[in-house]
């Protein structure tokens, strides 16, 4: 049984591209299946709900104990490269788990 993973993405101002939503998981699920895991679940920041896909994400790996992560890039987290970081650091340091970024990876 492969190791589970879960994912996660931020879309346009709008959040309704429902394309762009279908692309980004496909992407996500094919570097996942590629790497040897299961992509479980897919947590999808839209800007215009009140409720943050990010707490749901790292409430699910405190519970669920999953600690693989995959993003499409870190621009889904935040747009400065500090906040980029800072992101990257609270997943692995203090969740302990392991980021995977698809964009530059080799396909």
């Amino acid at each position: 049984m492969r190791p589970a993973m879960y994912g996660y993405m931020r879309l346009a101002a709008t959040g309704e591209d429902g394309d762009e939503s279908d692309s980004i998981h496909r992407d996500l699920a094919a570097h996942a299946d590629r790497e040897g895991f299961s992509l479980q679940q897919v947590f999808v920041e839209c800007l215009n709900t009140n409720e943050s896909a990010l707490f749901t994400l790292t409430e699910a790996i405190k519970a669920t104990g999953v600690k693989h992560v995959i993003v499409p890039s870190l621009w889904h987290f935040a747009r400065l490269p500090g906040l980029q970081a800072a992101m990257r650091e609270y997943i692995e340091q203090e969740l302990g788990a392991q980021l995977w970024i698809v964009q530059g990876a080799a396909r």
